[in-house]
This record gives structure tokens, C-alpha cells and sequence, in this order.
């Protein structure tokens, strides 16, 4: 460190250095550092620093080096004594101490023990007393170097990246970090002027990582790695394990330590008392930096908990928090990988909201982007001077689509990165669940590829064999280290066996990926498709809202009406629908209802609960306004979050709904044929077989004594629980007061029924009362 003061760090404040507080003597003078090993040195490309630094055993003493630039003396203190050490030039300063002097070699000598010295640096500014970095053992044990070497390092962030605490007595922080291809690596921050040449790291063999122990080191001090390439040239580098970073655009890492005390304990205890496809999952999805502008992790932990629990949802879905460089990209494209963005506050901060979610029973489910990664020149592309997370290979490195890098996910150190950042947030950060985006770009290696940009698999497919086995490492490693999390697959083809487990067959004989359930794309295509045609056109694309049956149980899904469907010009889901307001209205209302009874789970993007009419910006977030009492249709917003609410309420209050989500015996069709009526209705059956009838009239007609089949043996009348057409709700108030008694008229398959009348653009939940 040169200069100033170490930030944090009592250890490195100026010192007292009165001449009666200690004898000073004069150390001998040391044959010169070879000239090839003080370039290297210099130069910031020598893999082994603690070889020449520090202090190193000699008959009858030691020899001491250090390397401080800038500074205009150096000595050697010891207990009573102080060694002034000579002036080699170039910072370089150096003495030899006689055995009785005090100091015994370390210099990261295995055998040896601490030397207790410090060093007395003058500065033509201050005179400052330090710890030597360069006489403290390593601090990563040979099981690390093992299972890094290996890619078997599960909690690889305990390892790598920047630790503050204590190593061999002294407070400090210790960086690790794997960058095999470099000539050299040094530190750099704020304590030393971003100037590396103070701190250079050492190599730990064929690992490839680079580790050093700076004493006296604090929490809140910024720094990067400055990597020498092979050419010879530098560049500083954010750390890839970085567990804090600036707030963008600013690039640092940042030394953190959690203080963090979790009140969660009783929703860690119980999330995995039920397998998560067979039970309710509701999902609210957020964008953080847009759904309350300018608010703070903590701020949304009090404001998004009490609006999700108002609304009740089991959970919520935040799109990326890992840290971006930019708010456009809605945290797609990651640099920090393992640090929340500091847009909205600390680590500890995100574990606040999170936590504080968890308390009110409120799941977290967290976007994760393990398929791509930015070109900035300060993160991880050509990270040492070669290409070191992506493949070697330009045209597989290339994602077409964003602009960005993929990752070469047969290398086995990229592949542990990811698969230990996955159990990261898991573990350190309490997420229940990962939505694992753009799963379909790493499947396939012509993935927006033209023909000759990309290389057949070794049996000749189109399957990227690497990206499944870390697909499928990933999922086993989380299922295991984390009991109750969910992984959940966006994955837009008919890839086999997304969900199964990865020891059944599945594509290509490659086995099931794992993923506890799958996002359905085709749903959300088809039945965005339908709504969005005027009522009279409706019955020429009946199929496209039955034809989800056909396969509802090759996977287990997710429905999702996510932010991909409310941008770039596809407008709100209200928007949308036909007609006028009054129709947009019911439409949406109906639409819900059918998203909420279908088989599989939902998810909701903010600002559809309270239907706004605009498409999502990331710059505006939802339109809260429309929900204020001066706006003209506020009671009408206000409506379809009311029934949002109901939707929730009787959702997860009715098993018939959820339980059998996965198994065909959950569902029965009523109807799935009445085109001209523009009508559907089928039962949701719960495992003890009790049903609850869904009933949808998509066309702008009331259709009195609609006759309908029901189970016999489900009870006398069928009472009406939920109606979308409802004055609540801001309906017309038509629907069904009484119980629809059942009676033994055949219908469709059915040896009894019941007659309803069915509101305009409208979902109707019915339920059995009485006796059978």
C-alpha cells in the first residue's frame, strides 16, 4: 500500500515513531534480487511473489524484501527493535536480520510459523506501520485447490473472491481468484491509488488461482484484479466472484461481510413439507427497479410484502437482481454473478427483503442467467487474455441474439462456477426457487445459428451434451444441498424431458434436465392468441384453447403472462383484448379466471392485477396512478385487483385447484366442443376426488339455462364461488344466487347436470353443496 492509510484498518494507521520507543539498527546489506525475478516482479508477471518477498531463512538470521513503492525508507520492527532495511531501488528494499533479531522466515514456507514484524514505511506524506503481506501462509487449504481443480467445489464463493477476517491472527482480507492463462495477477483498490504494483499475488500450481492475504484490510474497501496477459499488457478486471460491487456504472468490487441475523427459520423449516408441483404456487412478477421507483431493498420489503399479501400471492418472481451494468438490459445481461445489485442497497439489504418475505409466508423466487454473459472489457470476457468462460471457439462463443458471450459449459471450472452460483443464492440468500432463463439457447448448438456457424455434437445432433450435463449437475446439486427449491425452466421448444428427473430417459437418450417445473410457452401463445380475436371469430380458433390438454402432463408447467408479453409492441394484457372498455374488462377478467382454474401453475407480471392499459417501460414501472381516487376509471382498476385477491383466496383454499396439477386425474373436460357458444368448462378434481367446476363463456351474449354435466356423486346442487362478471368486480352483476340443483338429465358423457345461466365474456367457479 502506498501512501495513506489501509480503509478499515487500525492495523495501518500512522504511527508514533518516537526514537526512544525502540533501538534502530542498521540490517546487512543482501545480494540482489536476480535481475530476471525483480522484472517479473515489476512487471506484475511473477507467478510466486512470497518466493522473493517477505521473509526467508538464511544460516544464522533471515533475509527480509519488501516491496513498497513510493515510499522513501523502509524498516523492520520487532519487538524492541527496529532493522532499517536498504533501498534496492524501484520500491524494492530489502536487509538481512541476524537470528537473534526476532523475525523468523515465513514467506509462506509451510514448515514455518508467523513472523511477528511489521514493517515501518516512510512516506514523504506519513509514516505508516503495516503487516507484511508477504509473510502469512496461504490461505486456501489443499481440499479447496483439490475440488476447484476438480470443478467440485459446491460452495466455490467460500474459496474465491475477497473474505474479510482473520487469518493467522491478523484481521485482514484474503482474494483468491482463477485466472490459469495469466503471466500475473495483482490487487488493486482504493487503498493503494487502483495501483497493483505493491500487492502482486501467487500462483497456487495447476489450479490456476492466484490467492493473497492483505492484513489490515477492511470491509467497504473497492478492488480489482489486475491481470498480466501473456502479451505482456494489464488490464483490471471486477472480481467474478464478487459478493458486492459499486452501484453502476461504477465497475469495483467491493469487500463485504454479512451481519445479517435470518428470522426466517420456521418457513426454512417447513418449505419442503410438500412437493412443490403439488402444491399452490402463485406467482407475482416483479422488476424491482421499476415496480416502486428510486426504492431500497429495505423499502420494498415492508411496501412489495404488504402489496403481495394484500393481493395473495405464494410468491414472488424477481427478474435479475445479479448485478448489470445496464438497467435496460432488466438484469439480463450479468456481470456479478454472485452480488445483488447494488442499485438498491447491500447483500445484507437484499437478505432484508427476502427474509422479510419469507416472515409473511411469501415465497422468493429469483431469475437466474446462466446462459450468457456481457462483453464489458472490466468482467469476465477474455477474463486472464484468453478466452477463459467462453469457449475458445468464436462461433459457438457468439450468442447472435444479444450480442453477448455464452459459456463454455464443458469446461469444468466455468461449470462449477455456475453450478456453485445456483446453490449461492440458494443457501446464502434463501431463494426458494430459480427460474433458469433462455434454457432452450444453451440446449441447442445451432440455437439462432445459420448453417455453418456452428459444429454437430460427436454423434453428429444438433444437442449441446455439454450444456445438458450442466444442466443436469446443476439441478441434481440444488435438489440436494437445498431442500424445498424449485427450479423452473424458460424453455420454448418441445425438448423432452425438461422436468424429468435425470436418471429417466428423456431426449436424444440423454436423460431428463431435472427442473421441478417448466414455463409454458405454448400456452401463453395459444390462448393470447384467442382472446385477442373479436368473439364472432372466436369459434374458428376454438383449438387453441383446448389443444394445452393434449399435453398438459408431458411436463410439469408454469403458466406464465410474464413481461416478455407486455413489451415491445405487444401492449398489456388488457390492451389486448377487443372491443371496448367495458368488453377489454370482462375479456380480461375471464381470462384470469381461466389462467388461474387451468392445470399448472400461474404467474402474473406487475401492473396486469389492476389491468393498466400501457406496455411495461423499465424507466415508469406499473402505472400506480390509474388506482388513485382523481382518476376517472379508478374504481374499475381498483375492481380487477379485488379480484386478483378472490382468484388467490379461493386458488389456494381449493385443492381441486393445485393438488393433482400433474396427473391427468386432476382434470376432466365437461366441454371442450361448443365452438359455436364459445364456451368451455371442465372439473379440477383434488386427490380426495372432490371437484370444482370452471365454466367460460368467451362470447359477449348471455346464455341462460346452460345445461352442463356433472358427477352424480359430487352432491345435490352446485353452488357458485367465484363469477367474473360479478358488480365487485365491475361486471353487470348477472350469474347464479341460488344453488344449481343437479339433476339426473344426461349430458355430454355425464349421467346428471345442471343448468346455469352464463354472463357475457365470463368465468364462472362452481362447487357441490348439500347431499349427493
Amino acid at each position: 500500500m502506498t501512501g495513506r492509510p489501509v480503509r478499515g484498518a487500525a492495523s495501518m494507521a500512522v504511527t508514533d515513531v518516537s526514537p526512544a520507543a525502540t533501538a534502530v539498527r542498521g540490517a546487512c546489506a543482501v545480494p540482489p534480487l536476480a535481475a530476471a525475478d525483480r522484472d517479473r516482479l515489476l512487471r506484475g508477471a511473477h507467478h510466486d511473489p512470497h518466493a522473493v518477498l517477505g521473509a526467508h531463512p538464511v544460516p544464522h538470521g533471515v533475509h527480509l524484501r519488501c516491496l513498497r513503492p513510493g515510499a522513501q525508507a523502509v524498516s523492520a520492527v520487532t519487538d524492541g527493535c527496529t532493522w532499517e532495511l536498504h533501498d534496492e531501488g524501484d520500491g524494492l528494499f530489502s536487509g538481512g536480520i541476524p537470528a537473534s533479531g526476532g523475525i523468523r522466515a515465513s514467506g509462506g514456507i509451510p514448515a514455518g510459523a508467523p513472523a511477528p514484524y511489521r514493517l515501518r514505511v516512510h512516506y514523504p506524506q506519513a509514516v505508516m506501520e503495516v503487516e507484511d503481506p508477504y509473510r502469512f501462509l496461504p490461505t486456501l487449504g489443499e481440499l479447496d485447490l483439490h475440488l476447484i481443480s476438480e470443478g467440485r467445489h459446491e460452495e466455490l464463493w467460500t474459496a474465491l473472491g475477497a473474505h474479510a477476517g482473520e487469518h493467522q491472527g491478523v484481521q485482514g482480507t484474503r482474494f483468491a481468484v482463477w485466472a490459469p492463462n495469466a503471466a500475473g495477477v495483482r490487487v488493486c483498490g482504493d487503498f493503494c491509488h487502483w495501483d497493483g504494483t505493491a500487492l502482486p499475488m501467487r500462483s497456487l500450481g495447476s489450479s490456476g488461482v492466484w490467492e493473497l492475504f492483505v492484513p489490515g484490510l477492511g470491509e467497504g474497501a473497492m478492488y480489482k484484479f489486475e491481470i498480466t496477459r501473456g502479451d505482456g499488457s494489464r488490464t483490471q478486471r471486477a472480481d467474478p466472484m464478487a459478493r458486492h460491487t459499486q452501484t453502476p456504472p461504477a465497475t469495483a468490487s467491493v469487500v463485504t461481510r454479512s451481519h445479517h441475523e435470518w428470522g426466517d427459520a420456521h418457513w426454512m423449516e417447513h418449505r419442503a413439507d410438500r412437493p412443490v408441483h403439488a402444491a399452490p404456487m402463485s406467482v407475482y412478477e416483479v422488476h424491482l427497479g421499476s415496480w416502486r421507483p428510486g426504492s431500497t431493498y429495505r423499502e420494498l420489503a415492508k411496501e412489495l410484502t404488504d402489496y403481495v399479501l394484500e393481493l395473495g400471492f405464494t410468491h414472488v418472481e424477481l427478474m435479475p437482481v445479479a448485478e448489470h451494468p445496464f438497467g435496460g438490459s432488466w438484469g439480463y445481461q450479468v456481470t456479478g454473478f454472485y452480488a445483488p445489485t447494488a442499485r438498491f442497497g447491500s447483500p445484507d439489504d437484499f437478505k432484508h427483503l427476502v427474509d422479510t418475505l419469507h416472515q409473511a409466508g411469501i415465497g422468493v423466487l429469483l431469475d437466474w442467467v446462466p446462459g450468457h454473459f456481457p462483453r464489458d472489457a472490466w468482467a469476465l470476457a477474455s477474463f486472464d487474455g484468453r478466452p477463459l468462460y467462453e469457449p475458445q471457439d468464436q462461433r459457438q462463443a457468439e450468442h447472435p441474439d444479444w450480442g453477448t458471450l455464452v459459456f463454455d459449459y464443458g469446461r469444468k471450472e466455468v461449470r462449477n462456477f455456475l453450478v456453485a452460483n445456483a446453490t449461492y443464492w440458494c443457501q446464502e440468500f434463501h431463494i426458494d426457487g430459480l427460474r433458469v432463463d433462455a434454457v432452450a439457447s444453451m440446449l441447442y448448438l445451432d440455437y439462432s445459428r445459420e448453417e455453418g456457424g456452428w459444429s454437430p455434437n460427436a454423434h453428429g445432433g444438433r444437442e449441446n451434451l455439454d450444456a445438458v450435463a450442466f444442466l443436469q449437475e446443476m439441478n441434481a446439486t440444488v435438489y440436494r444441498r437445498c431442500p424445498g427449491v424449485v427450479t423452473i425452466a424458460e424453455e420454448s421448444t418441445a425438448w423432452d424431458g425438461v422436468t424429468r428427473p435425470t436418471d429417466q430417459p428423456a431426449a436424444a437418450g440423454l436423460g431428463g434436465l431435472g427442473f421441478g417445473l417448466k414455463w409454458n410457452m405454448g400456452w401463453s401463445h395459444d390462448s393470447l392468441a384467442y382472446i385477442a380475436h373479436e368473439p364472432v371469430h372466436r369459434k374458428y380458433h376454438h383449438d387453441e384453447m383446448t389443444f394445452s390438454m393434449v399435453y398438459a402432463y408431458s411436463e410439469n408447467y408454469v403458466l406464465p403472462l410474464s413481461h416478455d408479453e407486455v413489451v415491445h409492441g405487444k401492449r398489456a394484457l388488457v390492451d389486448k383484448m377487443p372491443g371496448d372498455w367495458w368488453q377489454q374488462r370482462a375479456n380480461h377478467r375471464a381470462y384470469l379466471a381461466y389462467m388461474w382454474s387451468h392445470p399448472g401453475k400461474q404467474l402474473l407480471f406487475m401492473g396486469q392485477e389492476f389491468a393498466q392499459g400501457a406496455e411495461w417501460s423499465e424507466l415508469e414501472g406499473p402505472q400506480w396512478w390509474v388506482l388513485e381516487e382523481n382518476h376517472p376509471a379508478h374504481l374499475e382498476h381498483r375492481a380487477i385487483q379485488h379480484l386478483v385477491a378472490d382468484l388467490n383466496h379461493h386458488y389456494v383454499t381449493t385443492p381441486s385447484l393445485w393438488e393433482e396439477d400433474t396427473s391427468p386425474s386432476g382434470f376432466t373436460w365437461v366441454t371442450a366442443d361448443a365452438a359455436e357458444d364459445n364456451v368451455f368448462a371442465f372439473l379440477r378434481h383434488a386427490s380426495d376426488g372432490s371437484p370444482l367446476l370452471a365454466v367460460f363463456n368467451f362470447s359477449p351474449v348471455v346464455r341462460h339455462d346452460y345445461r352442463l354435466g356433472v358427477p352424480p356423486e359430487a352432491g345435490g346442487a352446485w353452488e357458485e364461488i367465484l363469477n367474473t362478471d360479478a358488480s365487485r368486480y365491475g361486471g353487470g352483476g348477472i350469474g347464479n344466487d341460488s344453488p344449481r340443483r343437479r339433476d339426473p338429465h344426461p349430458d355430454r358423457g355425464f349421467a346428471a347436470s345442471i343448468t346455469v345461466t352464463l354472463p357475457p365474456l365470463s368465468a364462472l367457479w362452481l362447487r357441490p353443496t348439500g347431499p349427493a
